[in-house]
Formats: C-alpha cells, sequence, structure tokens
C-alpha cells in the first residue's frame, strides 16, 4: 500500500486531503510545517508529498528544494491558492511533479497524487532494473524459471529440513544469516525466503561483498553524496535505499572490512544510514539476508569479525548442508539442470543413464550444487544422443570417487591383494605433512594397475572408515601416506603420529576428527607397498629431514613431482601468506605472474596484500 504525506499548517484543509486520500486506499501521514515533514521523510521514505505553498518558516518551494536533496525521486505535489504561471514554473524547475490551484475538487487532488505515485514506483524500478537487482513483483512457477520452495530442488531429510526453516523465516522480517559451502545454493535460499515473504514484491538486492574495495563497497551500500570523492559527479542512492522496503543480500558477509562493519552495524540496529560525504540521517526499511562460507565464531574468536555485527545478523539462522550429505538429491538436481538447458538451447530433453547416475552418487563433490551444474552443462554440450552416459561423467569425477560407504573393518589378505588398508595410529601430535601434487589426475589409476603388475597392492584408505568431514577434506582420496616421526623426520616401522594426502594442499590430523586405531598392522605405513624396505615410505631415506623432495617409488607412479612440506604448530593462513610472499619474491614482485602462478585473481592477490601491509604482518615494499 502506497504512503502519501500531507503538509499543510491548517489543520482543517490538512485533515480534508487525507481523508479524500484515505478513502481511495492509500496510507496518509500528516505534517504540520515543513521541519516536521522533512523528519517524517528522514525516518520514513513516502510515496508521495503533497504541501501547501504558503506556511510559516520554510515554505512551499523551500521543502521542495529540500526534499530533493534527500531523495530526487520522491515526486511532490505543490497546492496553492496563488496559481500563477511564476509560481509554477520555478516549483517545477525545483522538481515538483505537478501542481494543483485551490480551490479543488477531490477527484482532482486523487488523480494527480495516484499519477505520482505511479511515477515514483516507475522511477524506483528503474533504478533497481539499472543495478542489476530483481524487482518485486508476482509469478507463477513454470517450467522455465521456479520461485518459493520451487526452486529448493530435491527430497532428502537434509533439504526438507531446509525448506522447514525457510518457510519458518519467510514470514518473519527479522535478519536471515545463511551459512554453508561455497557452491551449496544460499542465494537460491535467499530468493526463496523473499519471494515467500510479506516484500515478494518489493525489490530483491544483491551486493557481493568479496568483490568490492573498502571504499567501493561504502559507497554500494550507503550511496554517496555529489562531491564526496572524485568522479562522484552526482547523488547516488547505495543498495539500502535501492531497496527500501524490500530484500538485500550480503553476499560473503564475512568479507566485509572492519570499517563498513562498524557502519553497517548501526544500520542494522537503528535502521538509519548516512551516505559517503553526507551528515544526514536517511531511515530505511530493509530486511537484510547475509550469507558466509566461513566460520564465523571462528573468525570472531580471532578478531577477524566485529562479535557485535554477528549477533545482530544471527537472529534467524539458516544451515545449508553440502551437497556429499544430501546424495539423495543429486539425480534430481541433474535432471534438473538437463531440464533448464533443454529447455535455454531448445533441445530435446536429456536423461541421466544409471551407470552415470551411481557415478555422480559415489562422487563427494567438493564443489558442492555448483559443480554438478558445471558437469551437466558439459554433459549437455557434448552428449550425441538424449542420455548422458558415465563416459561423460567420470572423466570429469576421477579425482574424487569415494569408496563405498559401510563401517571400517580390518583387512583380510584377499582384500589387502586388492589395495586397500585400514589406517591404524594414534592422534596426530605434530601437523601433518602437505604434499603438493604435480601431474597427478591420471596418477591413481595408473598406481593402481603398476602396483597389481608388479604383485603390489596400491594402498588407500576406505572413505568409509572415516567421518564424513575427513572425507569431504580427502575428497574420497587418500594415497601415498607417509608416517612421521615425532622429531620432524621420516620413520618406518613405528605408527603414523601424523599423515600426509596425495592430493592438493590436503593437511589431515587425526586427532581432528576422532580417527581411531582400526587394525592396520604396526609398522605397516599407510600406502607402502608390501615388499618394500620399512623406514622409506615412497623411496624416502631413514631419517631424511622434512622439507626435501621426496624420491618416489617405483609403485607409486602417481607421486611423481611430489614436494614434501613439514608444517609444525601453524595455522591455514600464515601457511598461505608465506607462500604468497614467497611465489612474490620468485616473480620479483610481478602481481600478474603470481596470481597466475598461485591460481587467483590479481585483485584477490592485491587485497590479501594491502590487508596484510595494513596489520604489519608483510614489507610495504612488496
Amino acid at each position: 500500500m502506497s504512503t502519501v504525506l500531507v503538509v499543510d499548517d491548517k489543520e482543517m484543509l490538512r485533515d480534508s486531503v487525507g481523508a479524500t486520500l484515505a478513502r481511495s486506499g492509500l496510507t496518509v501521514e500528516t505534517a504540520h510545517d515543513a521541519g516536521t515533514a522533512l523528519a517524517a521523510i528522514a525516518r520514513q521514505r513516502p510515496d508521495c508529498v503533497v504541501t501547501d505553498l504558503k506556511m510559516p518558516g520554510m515554505d512551499g518551494l523551500g521543502l521542495i528544494e529540500a526534499i530533493k536533496k534527500l531523495d530526487e525521486d520522491l515526486p511532490v505535489v505543490l497546492m496553492t491558492a496563488f496559481g500563477t504561471i511564476e509560481t509554477a514554473v520555478k516549483a517545477i524547475k525545483l522538481g515538483a511533479f505537478d501542481y494543483v490551484t485551490k480551490p479543488f475538487e477531490g477527484d482532482e487532488i486523487l488523480i494527480t497524487v495516484k499519477r505520482a505515485v505511479q511515477h515514483g514506483q516507475l522511477v524506483r524500478e528503474n533504478a533497481v532494473l539499472r543495478s542489476g537487482a530483481t524487482p518485486g513483483s508476482p509469478r507463477a512457477p513454470s517450467g522455465a524459471e521456479l520461485v518459493g520452495l520451487h526452486r529448493l530442488v530435491g527430497d532428502s531429510p537434509a533439504m526438507r529440513r531446509v525448506k522447514e526453516q525457510v518457510l519458518a523465516v519467510a514470514e518473519s522480517a527479522g535478519t536471515v544469516l545463511i551459512c554453508g559451502e561455497s557452491g551449496t545454493g544460499k542465494e537460491v535460499i535467499a530468493r526463496a525466503i523473499h519471494e515467500l515473504s510479506p516484500r515478494d514484491r518489493q525489490p530483491f538486492l544483491g551486493v557481493n561483498c568479496a568483490a568490492l574495495s573498502d571504499t567501493l563497497l561504502e559507497s554500494e551500500l550507503f550511496g554517496h553524496e555529489k562531491g564526496a570523492f572524485t568522479g562522484a559527479d552526482k547523488v547516488r542512492k547505495g543498495r539500502f535505499e535501492l531497496a527500501d522496503r524490500g530484500t538485500l543480500l550480503l553476499d560473503e558477509i564475512s568479507e566485509v572490512p572492519p570499517r563498513v562493519q562498524a557502519k553497517l552495524l548501526r544500520v542494522l540496529q537503528e535502521r538509519v544510514l548516512e551516505r559517503v560525504g553526507s551528515s544526514t540521517s536517511i531511515g530505511v526499511d530493509v530486511r537484510v539476508i547475509a550469507t558466509s562460507n566461513r566460520d564465523l565464531p571462528k573468525s570472531v574468536a580471532k578478531g577477524e569479525f566485529r562479535q557485535d555485527l554477528f549477533f545482530r545478523l544471527n537472529v534467524l539462522p539458516v544451515h545449508l548442508p553440502p551437497l556429499r550429505d544430501r546424495t539423495e538429491d543429486i539425480v534430481p538436481l541433474a535432471e534438473h539442470f538437463l531440464r533448464q538447458i533443454s529447455l535455454r538451447d531448445g533441445k530435446a530433453l536429456l536423461r541421466v543413464s544409471e551407470p552415470a547416475a551411481t557415478a555422480m552418487i559415489s562422487y563427494l563433490w567438493p564443489g558442492n550444487v555448483r559443480e554438478l551444474q558445471n558437469i551437466c552443462e558439459r554433459a549437455a554440450v557434448l552428449a550425441r544422443g538424449d542420455c548422458i552416459g558415465p563416459e561423460l561423467i567420470r572423466p570429469w569425477l576421477g579425482q574424487g570417487l569415494a569408496m563405498p560407504a559401510g563401517p571400517a573393518q580390518p583387512l583380510s589378505q584377499a582384500a589387502a591383494r586388492e589395495g586397500a588398508y585400514p589406517m591404524s595410529g594414534q592422534h596426530a601430535e605434530h601437523e601433518a605433512v602437505s604434499f603438493q601434487t604435480a601431474g597427478y589426475q591420471n596418477g591413481h589409476q595408473q598406481g593402481h594397475q603398476q602396483g597389481h603388475q608388479q604383485g603390489q597392492p596400491y594402498g588407500h584408505m576406505p572413505s568409509a572408515a572415516y567421518p564424513s568431514e575427513l572425507r569431504a577434506s580427502l575428497n574420497g582420496h587418500a594415497r601415498a601416506v607417509a608416517p612421521l616421526a615425532p622429531h620432524g623426520t621420516i620413520q618406518g616401522g613405528a605408527m603414523p603420529h601424523s599423515f600426509a594426502v596425495a592430493f592438493g594442499h590436503v593437511e589431515v590430523k587425526p586427532g581432528a576428527f576422532g580417527l581411531a586405531p582400526s587394525g592396520q598392522p604396526q609398522g605397516q605405513p599407510l600406502g607402502q607397498p608390501i615388499g618394500q624396505p620399512l623406514g622409506q615410505p615412497l623411496g624416502q631415506p631413514l631419517g631424511q629431514p622434512l622439507g626435501q623432495s621426496v624420491i618416489p617409488s617405483p609403485y607409486d607412479t602417481h607421486m611423481m613431482g611430489v614436494e614434501v612440506v613439514a608444517i609444525t604448530n601453524r595455522v591455514l593462513e600464515d601457511i598461505e601468506r608465506d607462500a604468497i610472499v614467497n611465489t612474490l619474491r620468485k616473480f620479483n614482485g610481478h602481481r600478474q605472474r603470481t596470481a597466475q602462478a598461485l591460481g587467483i585473481g590479481v585483485r584477490t592477490l592485491g587485497l590479501k596484500l594491502k590487508k596484510w601491509k595494513s596489520l604489519s604482518l608483510i614489507e610495504e615494499s612488496l
């Protein structure tokens, strides 16, 4: 329902105009002078303002000028008993939508105000569309576009719980915090909440907080005044103002810098904001939905995220499970994506064969739903019939196929010949060794075949031996593991205090996942070919200090190009920082080559370096 603010110093006329507009279904607010009107506009933006020309203090023309400084898109209708051409021209130049001359009929003022309200709505929708957001409008489910709960594909127990949460929080105006791994569909959940809420006819806007620098993010969220900084040649509304009465999605909220976090906290708490370069407070009515793929409580503990902001965001938490925890949804999701691709490209509907479905279900999907969508797109392009076969799926899943689930048991000699060794060992007392692999993709198959040809099994851990968190980290691969001695040397013939996995930068600590001994014969390192002398796992000489290159054994062809790096009592952020700094020095400070070598964006590299320099963690010259 649209809101109209009527401003007049004469109570009788003010009430008469208000009653006429209220009878037509408009919500009416009144003010007796310009100062009261400006305060009401700052507190809650109306859809239209109707003001008298002659008032004590600031007159109608002065009020129009002040309103346009607050919101140049807010339509103003001027009422006057002095209907001269000069007054009309001045009012229009100042930004008035229209004017009516006293005395006027009720229908005249009503038609003028409705035209002004419609004009204001069109201007706001245009601004929302220019920002790349979604304007609110009633929509019905169709084959091509799904809304509300229809967006949430899957009927697994985990997904049913998510749907129940979405229905519960949608009716509320409280802030929602959606947590989950990258690629699980957090934005889809956010859109579903908006479409099921009373705000579904209002705009839905999103901001990727990780993609913008500090200054740009502040301007994008809160807007800026003309001349606030170099290049600010006009007033610009921020996303909070554009999303007024609607929903604002703050994607990757954990990436918001500390300075902007403080300003964001005030908006969430007081529902008022100040544009960059302005001290005027502007009221907004926005439902905020935030998403994060990080553990925010841990970020709070490290001092990287404000505790008070976390509590303000974590009003209605929704956890989105990873795809590996809802395998029942994999095939329905694949069929949904294939249906979308067929409709988009105008092709016949493709189906998933049973072997292809089995391959999908046995994969751990580290990229979650986004990875599944990409593989479906690739398979749809390469398919030569109406069926997606396993040959179009398996080549892209070779690095993450999981072993069949089941309880971990000590293996018999026959099982050992198949190449599967259960793990045995104590909880980790030291950090694991991180294997940085090169040319790994076909290593599993080659090593397995070569081990059988030479009568030696190629050892790997069954994924069922470990909890889901570990299986997720290993991504179905735990191969070529070397035990470590307590003092940092590779040692054979002892229970592995720590172990490492030949899978891109994965570090596994048994104690962290609650691993227990499972029957591995003492002194037989995991992944050690039978018959190879103990004390030389993976071809490493006995007592060889860590941090030197490993000489692969003839049975472990997948380990070619592997480098072992000792990591002792260090956090992942320090390891990442050292890797980036060392690579920068290797390329003499060349950021583009460094980013390319590390597989990250140049902008991401620059933001990390800026953050570390501000904390005096690295040299300013880097």
